[in-house]
């Protein structure tokens, strides 16, 4: 799915500039939009390896910022929004009209309905190179992927050492004194009988070729609802299935629950609240409730969602966006690469989420490394993790949670200018 792609591509148009190595080599791609530059960056790795002039959305129609990825592809696609416009080598980054296409007019600063135009020569030229699930990264500056090496990011899990005799202690076999007679033990081999052949080990599990996506973020009232209905349903009460939303069953287990202890949640009017998450998770015996998510995607569709703990809470944590661009399973080491994008929280948000204070964004390696280090994720799922991950990889780290246009048939959408 992902773009580890062999392609042979000759050099583009003089929109357009491609590393002539690129014919024979196989590559995970990125695509980054700046909209102060006007211009569209095609990164393999750190590597620059085709650019072009953009034109994105004029007043009125102001193309997001935020993180995207290639959703659907068509040679020939009509504007449902803007009377059958023509848009040739269309690329879709959401459902709501946002796309990557082909246009005569782009004349290097805002113009378009929302979308990114580009010249014809180079959208063909990009149509052939990329794959659905390709990252696109709309900024309002220019952004650069940067390698990033830290210790929450995944990596495989390098095979244990094998034993050599090397480490084996080794112990003389001559006696300390000249002359002195050794004696040594021999087995009858004829009576013993032979050992048993070890059992054959079991062929190791073949790494998924196709990438995943991950998001962690805060969570929200959907994330509550669902351990809610998740722990009561293990203490016995009838809550439904843990989908978080507050339907009969739900709030008939959350008003029995409470019933049992009148004491606890006296003065707590709200069926939904602190008291109550943290009573069922000592119920349960699950300890303190965490206040982080990470949601798991491949193929665009979810596969699963697990809790983490985010350390100081009331400071923001930033959007951060990383892409796996390489993996040595021998070694066990995984070369990340991330970006920082700017995403300044209106107070409403800021309350909301519980922040009191946002670090400035500064696209650089710093608040990358103190957002990781404030994230601990369970080893249960990280090995579970780290059993998925494939080159173009990618996760997201996002105080805002899902974004409106992500749904089915999507990754992760993050918008962080409107």
């Amino acid at each position: 799915m992902f773009s580890r792609l062999v392609f042979g591509l000759g050099l583009l148009s003089a929109t357009a500039l491609v590393h002539p190595a690129l014919a024979a080599d196989a590559r995970t791609l990125q695509i980054i939009v700046s909209k102060d530059k006007q211009s569209l960056a095609v990164y393999d790795g750190t590597e620059v390896v085709a650019t072009s002039k953009v034109s994105t959305g004029k007043d009125g129609h102001t193309t997001p910022s935020g993180i995207f990825s290639v959703l659907e592809k068509q040679k020939y696609h009509e504007s449902n929004l803007y009377s059958n416009a023509p848009m040739p080598f269309m690329q879709r980054l959401t459902w709501s009209g946002i796309a990557l296409h082909e246009s005569n007019s782009v004349p290097r600063y805002p113009a378009s309905h929302g979308c990114v135009r580009m010249p014809g020569a180079f959208a063909k030229k990009l149509y052939g190179m990329t794959e659905p699930g390709i990252p696109v990264i709309i900024s309002d500056g220019e952004v650069v992927p940067q390698p990033i090496d830290h210790p929450t990011l995944f990596h495989p899990e390098a095979p244990a050492p094998m034993l050599l005799l090397s480490d084996v202690e080794l112990r003389p076999s001559m006696p300390d004194s000249p002359g002195t007679p050794v004696q040594v033990a021999m087995n009858d081999t004829a009576a013993m009988p032979m050992p048993a052949a070890p059992p054959a080990a079991a062929p190791e599990a073949e790494r998924p070729s196709e990438p995943i996506s991950m998001l962690i973020t805060r969570r929200t009232l959907r994330e509550t609802v669902i351990d809610i209905q998740t722990l009561l349903n293990q203490l016995g009460f009838s809550a439904g299935d843990p989908d978080g939303l507050l339907g009969p069953a739900t709030v008939q287990a959350i008003k029995a629950f409470k019933t049992l202890r009148p004491a606890e949640f006296a003065g707590d009017r709200n069926l939904i609240s602190d008291t109550l998450l943290k009573s069922v998770y000592a119920a349960t015996g699950k300890g303190e409730p965490p206040n982080g998510v990470i949601m798991v995607r491949r193929a665009f569709k979810p596969i699963f969602e697990a809790p983490v703990t985010i350390a100081d809470p009331g400071l923001a944590l930033g959007t951060h966006f990383f892409t796996l661009h390489a993996l040595d399973e021998k070694a066990g080491t995984a070369d990340w690469l991330g970006i920082t994008l700017e995403n300044n929280l209106s107070r409403e948000t800021m309350k909301r989420l519980g922040v009191t204070n946002q670090e400035s964004s500064i696209v650089s390696g710093r608040p990358i490394a103190r957002s990781l280090s404030r994230i601990k994720i369970p080893e249960e799922t990280r090995r579970r993790i780290e059993a998925l991950i494939a080159p173009g990889s990618t996760l997201t780290i996002s105080d805002t949670g899902l974004g409106r246009d992500t749904g089915e048939g999507t990754d992760f959408i993050t918008i962080t200018r409107g």
